[in-house]
């Protein structure tokens, strides 16, 4: 079993891999083999769950090289759940791609699985340089995932995606470099040890790569300034591609939680919560910026990919609280934003489907042929989106209320609060244009399949799930922050424990 660790990362690189060989074979046969290799991840997600709910860390080290000297990868509760999240979102954005987005462009199954190994590689990794590599191999199949099906409005928005992110992996390496020249390893256990034998000397430059780190992660998460890429990129990809990226800010999310709790933890002595606080000001300046996007939106795509800076701006507060309840609340949040986000851009695209050449712009259209239909999942989406009970965002949110106090809780209620209600305005306006201000006629090319509704109603069917379950679930995501905040394990992982 020990071997288990390897294969979210094995499977789509060797699907993505032998797809790419095999380009001559049929459109048919390439599903097949994507949707088996997608589905594979399910049953290996919920093993490696299984395993690390016994609460004991399992590091596995490539080629047998021990760290901090070899590659090696780190599965504790955290990631593993990570890994469930993403098998969730892969399985049903590639059913959604089956049934005609595929045929936009060549070798799209081959690109949805290497973007599989870059998310997967990046939440094992227990090396920050492989992080680095991990994001690359995201970068570059999501550039190409982003453009997939061409057209004037997904080139741009890649060229503009693709420059800010190569800008962040050059101060990633910039960071990586200077972590490696003061303590010598990019193992993140040994460097949570080396961090805190630092002499004043080094802590400075310990110092500026733990900010330029901030910096990275802030992009890829979308943290304000650095989310503008993100509602262009999300609104023109097609609508699988946009649901397999609603993970991927969590990516960026993951890894500042991950750096900022392990390297610059308890045990990093002066530099100890270094970015704690950036990240409060931050956090509530993206959700107040998220939520003037949203009001603004012109299309219900762009108003989709504003609520996910929203949800950006929800979890990063839970980190920079930092503490076992507001942790619990941002990763039963994060389980919720991110599979509500990823149903809202399906139901985008079906509704985008029935209305002609209106699209998803918020403007008088066509008749819907499916009108009772998608007004209830998107009324089912508001509820869950807004935080009303009794779906999974009304719990996240009162989670969220519970585990602030003093000042903060004066700054953060107010604006999820108030945010609440901004998002039901927002989707209120949407839902008003998309199903009662409409013709009388229906599109001539208006379209409708069952399996894109299936797919899109097992998403927005999760915040039911959610609640349903909220017990073992919540359960679990208090455990995953206690072990988090709980060093001792991590550090003996590389004989620096006590």
């Amino acid at each position: 079993m020990k071997h288990l660790i390897m294969l979210p990362i094995l499977l789509p690189l060797f699907s993505g891999s032998l797809l790419l060989i095999g380009g001559r074979l049929g459109l048919r046969w390439q599903r097949l083999f994507s949707c088996l290799a997608s589905f594979l991840l399910l049953p290996v997600a919920v093993l490696l769950v299984q395993q690390a709910d016994g609460g004991v860390l399992l590091s596995y080290a490539l080629g047998n090289w021990q760290a901090p000297f070899g590659i090696a990868l780190l599965l504790d509760r955290l990631s593993a759940m990570l890994l469930l999240l993403t098998a969730i979102l892969a399985s049903v954005a590639v059913i959604y791609a089956c049934r005609g987005d595929d045929q936009r462009g060549e070798n799209f199954h081959a690109l949805l699985q290497f973007q599989l190994l870059g998310i997967n590689g990046a939440f094992l990794t227990a090396d920050l340089f492989n992080l680095f590599v991990f994001f690359e191999i995201l970068l570059i199949a999501s550039y190409s995932l982003l453009v997939h099906g061409h057209g004037r409005a997904r080139v741009a928005a890649g060229l503009h995606y693709v420059v800010l992110n190569l800008f962040g992996s050059a101060l990633f390496l910039i960071a990586l470099g200077m972590l490696y020249g003061v303590a010598g390893t990019l193992n993140m256990a040994d460097l949570a040890h080396k961090v805190g034998l630092a002499n004043a000397e080094q802590r400075p430059l310990l110092m500026a790569a733990g900010l330029l780190l901030l910096v990275v992660f802030g992009l890829k998460a979308a943290i304000l300034p650095l989310y503008f890429w993100l509602p262009r990129a999300y609104s023109a990809a097609t609508a699988p591609v946009a649901a397999l990226f609603a993970i991927m800010t969590k990516v960026g999310v993951y890894s500042i939680l991950r750096v900022y709790t392990l390297v610059f933890g308890t045990a990093a002595g002066p530099l100890e919560g270094l970015v704690h606080g950036w990240l409060w000001p931050l956090a509530l300046l993206t959700l107040v910026a998220g939520l003037i996007g949203a009001l603004a939106a012109q299309t219900l795509g762009m108003l989709v990919s504003y609520l996910v800076v929203v949800s950006v701006g929800t979890l990063t507060a839970g980190l920079a609280l930092g503490t076992v309840e507001a942790l619990s609340a941002s990763l039963y949040y994060l389980l919720h934003s991110t599979l509500i986000a990823a149903g809202l851009f399906l139901l985008v695209d079906m509704i985008a489907r029935q209305r002609g050449d209106k699209h998803d712009a918020l403007v008088q259209g066509s008749k819907l042929m499916q009108p009772h239909l998608l007004g209830g999942l998107f009324f089912f989406a508001a509820i869950a989106v807004a935080g009303l009970p009794p779906l999974s965002g009304f719990l996240g949110k009162l989670l969220y209320l519970q585990a602030v106090s003093g000042m903060q809780a004066l700054q953060l209620w107010p604006i999820l609060l108030i945010g609440g209600l901004v998002t039901l305005v927002s989707l209120s306006r949407a839902g008003s244009m998309l199903f009662w201000k409409v013709g009388l006629r229906m599109h001539d090319r208006a379209s409708s399949d069952i399996w894109r509704t299936l797919g899109c109603m097992v998403l927005l069917g999760a915040s039911l799930a959610l609640v349903l379950g909220a017990a073992p679930i919540l359960a679990y995501t208090q455990a995953t922050a206690r072990q988090l905040l709980d060093l001792a394990p991590y550090l003996a992982l590389v004989g620096g424990g006590v």
